[in-house]
């Protein structure tokens, strides 16, 4: 069995921030979202989240998807691992991660699983230039890892090592649970360091195994705004990497944002300066052009967007949108379409071959197929206290300066003339038409002008 221990207890003070620090987000997730998703596509069987500082907030934001256990007061990381005893009684191994390190990839839990497969114990390492901060790694004659050293307590030949701890272990969970009744206190800090079992284990003739990451920065821990910045950057370039692997041209990777849950499809093109954000999933061969902003948003195959801006809400094949489109809460745009520069859809329904070229307000509204819009038309949906439907039937054309005083429901093949302001609905096939019958008064223009 896999087991996994998340510690997210820590208040996280560097940070700043009256936020809990493992809910601060890295591309739009909080970092333990990203730890969370990582265990679940690693096949983890079950998951402990250890919290303490924030941990409403943490529970609000994971639910039931995880196992929670409270450590309070924090008296270090051994401490913040023992609160996780409902694990005591499993068997096979369990890896232990810290809630600040968003950027850890379901491989590399895979390869811890498979690296502690005979070994009581195996600690993930990295090779620093300057190991800083972190725990440096003590090796034997045999290359086991015979102990780590807290940096605050390293002699100077042991602040030499470039070897550092991760703070990340795969730990044969009978044993740690084992050795978790041995750790003391006698440090600088006064607290029970989880490092400590290395010695532990070496005492009773346990191998403790060392795995050195392909990627350092994957494992690092984010502990002020500087390192979420950092963090924010090796994501964005892994996740960058990873969809053009899969068949995808991403024109300018460092100024291409895209959050880790995106789907993409092959033969796609994404021009600098988009954002693609949530749940969002797109199709292949699709053009994102360049100050485009998309957020849970479907696209189909074959659609161009134009700096434009779509929130969950959904486009059609071969459809063309924008420049400077606004799509917003689930409207549905039709296959073929076109909606063009400075046009809002809000909650609307827009039909296979329709057309919406510029300078339009559509919200609240169902729209058929092959239905023409001209410049400047609002459905009037809101009389300031309740919202209501306009309904426009195939074929419909729809003159330009219209006003449609929803509710209102225009028939099949109806047109409303240009600059009329529509209060009545409109059979099939007819003509609406609502505006004052021009006059002209000779000679005041220039009159006027001379003035």
């Amino acid at each position: 069995m896999k087991s996994a221990i998340v510690l997210a207890a820590g208040k996280g003070t560097r940070m700043k921030s009256s936020l809990c620090k493992v809910m601060h987000p890295v591309l739009n997730k909080p970092m333990i979202g990203h730890i969370i998703a990582a265990l679940r596509a690693a096949e983890v069987d079950r998951i402990i989240v250890v919290v303490g500082h924030g941990a409403n907030s943490v529970k609000e934001y994971l639910q039931d998807d995880v196992e929670y256990a409270l450590q309070e007061p924090q008296l270090g990381t051994g401490h913040a691992v023992m609160q996780a005893k409902a694990l005591a009684e499993e068997d096979g191994d369990t890896i232990i991660v810290n809630g600040d390190g968003p950027c850890i990839q379901k491989e590399t839990i895979l390869k811890a699983f498979a690296a502690n497969q005979n070994y009581a114990c195996t600690v993930l390492t990295s090779v620093l230039a300057d190991g800083e901060r972190y725990g440096r790694i003590v090796r034997n004659r045999d290359g086991m890892v015979e102990k780590i050293v807290e940096a605050k307590d390293c002699s100077a030949e042991e602040l030499a090592i470039k070897e550092i701890n991760t703070g990340i272990f795969c730990f044969k969970t009978s044993k740690l649970f084992d050795g978790l009744k041995e750790i003391t206190t006698n440090n600088a800090q006064n607290e029970y360091y989880l490092t400590d079992l290395v010695e532990i284990f070496h005492k009773h003739n346990e191998k403790v195994n060392a795995m050195i990451v392909d990627d350092a920065e994957e494992t690092m821990g984010v502990n002020d705004r500087v390192d979420l910045a950092k963090a924010n950057s090796w994501m964005k370039k892994h996740i960058n990497h990873k969809h053009m692997l899969n068949g995808v041209t991403i024109l300018d990777p460092d100024n291409t944002y895209i959050d880790a849950d995106v789907e993409i499809g092959e033969d796609t093109t994404i021009y600098p300066n988009v954002h693609l954000q949530g749940n969002t999933k797109i199709g292949s061969h699709v053009t994102i052009l360049p100050n485009s902003f998309l957020r849970n948003a479907l696209i189909e195959d074959g659609v161009t967007i134009d700096s434009s801006k779509i929130v969950e809400s959904k486009v059609g094949a071969k459809t063309a949108i924008g420049p400077m489109s606004h799509l917003r809460n689930n409207t549905e745009i039709g296959e073929n379409c076109r909606i063009g520069n400075f046009v809002e859809f809000k909650n609307s329904h827009f039909g296979n071959g329709s057309k919406c070229a510029h300078l339009t307000y559509v919200g609240d509204s169902d729209v058929g197929e092959r239905v023409n819009f001209g410049c400047g038309v609002v459905t009037v949906n809101y009389d300031g206290k309740n919202k209501y439907r306009t309904t426009i039937k195939d074929g419909a054309f729809i003159g330009s300066n219209c006003n449609l005083i929803a509710p209102v429901t225009i028939g099949e093949n109806a047109l409303l003339a240009a600059g009329s302001t529509i209060t009545d609905s409109v059979d099939d096939g007819d003509m609406g038409i609502a505006r004052s019958r021009q006059s002209i008064k000779k000679g005041y223009g220039s009159k006027y002008k001379n003035k």
